[in-house]
């Protein structure tokens, strides 16, 4: 059985909210370029739904990075609210936002960003570190997102050691580490051939159908297609929007 679709309407406005994840209200982001202001986020009001899976597109200069790097605390609204996990961000200062950042979001590049001195072990472990677990009780819960990604095998072997797509799992289960309220991806199968990028969004899919809140910016057609929910964004507004309700969630792994 197929799930219901819904299509936007031209005044464009977000959906009922249930059980938000993110709230974001009348959210600006404003630059200086050559002595004049751009607003690259221009009044947002949108929220993401907990246990949802959303693709963020627009063309370039649309506010779709602008946007990620807000929801990942990477840069501080101009003006409006942003709640994550029913925290107001957006007025913390550096130091919190940066808790913030470690303690409730994941995050998975394009680039991978794995630390090549470190095992696949050590790199999914890292931020846990950083949490203050003890070595023994990361090394576990590292093992086990590793053999979650399906590198349960590979614990000792170093990045250069890996395919793309392996050194791409790596880091979707270091973003998994901390188990966040969020996982937050830019592009994560851009520098992956076709087959493998594929692979990696079925893991993702996985992931979703788990519980876990995805939201991710990318441009590739084959991988907007298999996202239930899109989000346009032009000159920093949400252009437009559609949602394909899941039917049943259940635990985030």
């Amino acid at each position: 059985m197929s799930s219901p679709t819904v299509e936007c309407p031209a005044a464009v406005v977000p959906p009922p909210a249930v059980d938000p994840v993110v709230s974001l209200r009348a959210v600006r982001k404003t630059y200086s370029v050559g002595g004049e202001e751009v607003r690259a986020l221009d009044g947002v009001d949108w929220h993401f739904e907990r246990g949802s899976f959303w693709a963020i597109m627009g063309p370039s200069g649309s506010g779709k990075s602008t946007m990620l790097n807000v929801l990942g605390c990477l840069d501080r609204p101009s003006a409006g609210d942003y709640f994550l996990d029913g925290v107001k961000v957006s007025d913390l200062d550096d130091d919190a936002l940066s808790g913030i950042r470690l303690a409730k979001l994941g995050f998975v590049f394009q680039s991978f960003h794995l630390i090549p001195q470190l095992s696949v072990v050590e790199n999914i472990g890292l931020p846990l570190s950083y949490l203050g677990w003890d070595k023994i009780r990361a090394r576990e819960r590292a093992a086990e997102l590793a053999d979650k990604v399906g590198l349960g095998q590979r614990l000792e072997h170093r990045p250069v050691e890996l395919s793309g797509g392996q050194q791409q799992r790596v880091a979707i289960a270091r973003a998994l580490a901390n188990d966040p309220a969020i996982l937050l991806a830019d592009e994560p199968t851009g520098n992956l051939d076709s087959r493998t990028g594929r692979q990696i969004m079925d893991l993702l899919l996985g992931l979703n159908a788990a519980g876990r809140t995805i939201i991710m910016v990318t441009h590739t057609l084959e991988t907007v297609a298999s996202i239930p929910n899109h989000l346009h964004m032009r000159d920093g507004r949400v252009e437009d929007f559609t949602i394909r309700r899941a039917e049943t969630l259940g635990e985030a792994p």
